[in-house]
């Protein structure tokens, strides 16, 4: 068994219950194609790594993704317990060092993910900073339980409260590229993946109409 764990939260692909900020902008349908790109963008990002991973889906097993994976579903009340119980278990597993990452962004990479294991070995704590305030990639060379209570999720001030914390609590952490994460339509019109997708535009304008 290896030291290093890639943990991944997907959201299943469920109409209505994906990319809501978005869809308010360019419908239900738009959002559920959008997202199902990133999904694809991620699985072809980790796929072929040979770190060990672990898919946690929100609601339901999908077999049909990350097939040779390990795959389970989300348990918890909100998105840090959510995390929390993902990142005990594997520590309870005998990993060293995990890292977690979403499935909304449209230039992860399986270097980023890789820069953040090998910034475990010297850190407590690594974070992949989003531009929207938040972060798109967490890990834990050990369990910190605090990083995952009482935050203000899905806020621009995420990572900042986040940091403020650690840093009272003198916890060694580091950070990676910054991010750009698909959560409005202004996100995803600025993002490269859209711009180089003629399909998914084209897509996106038909679903608009």
């Amino acid at each position: 068994m290896s030291k290093e764990l890639i943990i991944v939260f997907v959201k299943n692909i469920i109409l209505g219950r994906v990319k809501t900020r978005l869809a308010k902008t360019i419908g239900t349908q738009g959002a559920f194609e959008v997202y199902k790109e990133l999904v694809d963008i991620t699985q072809r990002a980790t796929e072929n790594m040979q770190t060990d991973k672990r898919i946690y889906f929100s609601d339901v097993v999908i077999e049909s993704k990350w097939t040779n994976d390990y795959k389970t579903v989300q348990e918890g009340e909100d998105l840090g317990e959510r995390m929390k119980n993902a990142f005990k278990k594997g520590f309870e597993d005998g990993y060293e060092r995990i890292v977690l990452i979403g499935s909304d962004l449209p230039d992860i990479t399986s270097t980023h993910i890789n820069k953040g294991l090998s910034t475990l070995k010297h850190n407590d704590i690594v974070f992949g900073p989003a531009e929207d305030g938040g972060y798109y990639l967490i890990g834990l060379s050990k369990m910190v339980d605090m990083v995952f209570h009482n935050k203000p999720w899905s806020q621009d001030t995420l990572l900042e409260v986040t940091l403020n914390e650690l840093k009272s609590n003198q916890i060694t952490f580091k950070t990676l590229e910054t991010l750009n994460d698909i959560d409005t339509f202004e996100d995803l019109e600025a993002s490269e993946f859209y711009k180089s997708s003629p399909e998914l535009q084209e897509k996106i304008k038909q679903l608009s109409l």
